[in-house]
C-alpha cells in the first residue's frame, strides 16, 4: 500500500511538474519549443497552429498569448539575442533592420520577460508592413531601446521591458518560405549600439 501511495504521489508529481514546465510557466524555456527552424538565431517551431502540435506545445502557445494561426496563415519566429549573442536588454540601444519577405504581410513586436508587452505607455511595441520605410538599399530599420530616439525613425520601445524576445510574423507567407525558410527567408539583423554603463571607469 505504502509503494502504491509513493508511486502514485511521484506520478502526480511527476504529471503536474512536466505541465507547468512544458506549458512555459517557469523562468526556462521547454526543450524542443521553437528550435525546429534556425536562422541567423530567429527560431520557429512549424508545429505552431499545426494539427500536428501535441499538448505541451498548444499550452506554450496559450501561455504566450501567440494565438497561432495555421501555418498558411501566418509562421512565427522568435529572438532573444543580439547579433552578437548578447541577451536583449532593456539598458541596451539596437537597431533591427531586414529586408522586405516575401509575404503578404509582416511584423515584429518587442515582448518583456513576462511574455506580455511591455507596460510602459508609449504605444510603440512593433514595427509592421504599413510603419516600415524601405530605404534605398531596399531595407527596412528601426531602432529599438528605452526612449524616443527623437530622429525620425521607427521606435521600439524597451522601456519596462527587462529582458526581452522579439517576435516576427509572417503572414500568408510564399510557399517557398513556408517550404524552405533556411534559403527562402532573409531575416531581421539586431545590431546593438550600445547599452547603459558601458566603458564607465
Amino acid at each position: 500500500m505504502i509503494r502504491w501511495l509513493i508511486t502514485l504521489v511521484l506520478a502526480v508529481l511527476t504529471g503536474f511538474g512536466s505541465a507547468v514546465w512544458l506549458g512555459g510557466w517557469t523562468p526556462l524555456d521547454p526543450p524542443g519549443l521553437f528550435r525546429s527552424i534556425e536562422i541567423n538565431d530567429w527560431t520557429s517551431d512549424p508545429a505552431i497552429g499545426s494539427e500536428t502540435a501535441d499538448p505541451y506545445t498548444r499550452a506554450y502557445v496559450a501561455r504566450r498569448g501567440l494565438l497561432g494561426l495555421r501555418r498558411e496563415e501566418a509562421t512565427y519566429y522568435i529572438r532573444a539575442v543580439d547579433d552578437g549573442g548578447a541577451p536583449l536588454r532593456e539598458d541596451c540601444a539596437y537597431v533591427i533592420e531586414g529586408e522586405v519577405p516575401d509575404v503578404r504581410w509582416w511584423s515584429v513586436t518587442l515582448y518583456a520577460g513576462d511574455y506580455f508587452l511591455a507596460q510602459n505607455g508609449d504605444d510603440a511595441h512593433s514595427i509592421d508592413a504599413s510603419r516600415a520605410t524601405i530605404g534605398e538599399d531596399g531595407r527596412w530599420r528601426a531602432t529599438i531601446q528605452d526612449t524616443d530616439p527623437q530622429d525620425g525613425s521607427v521606435w521600439i520601445s524597451s522601456r519596462n521591458a527587462g529582458n526581452f524576445d522579439l517576435l516576427l510574423r509572417l503572414y500568408n507567407a510564399s510557399e517557398a518560405v513556408l517550404e524552405t525558410p533556411e534559403t527562402a527567408l532573409t531575416v531581421p539583423d539586431v545590431i546593438r549600439l550600445g547599452c547603459r554603463g558601458e566603458g564607465a571607469s
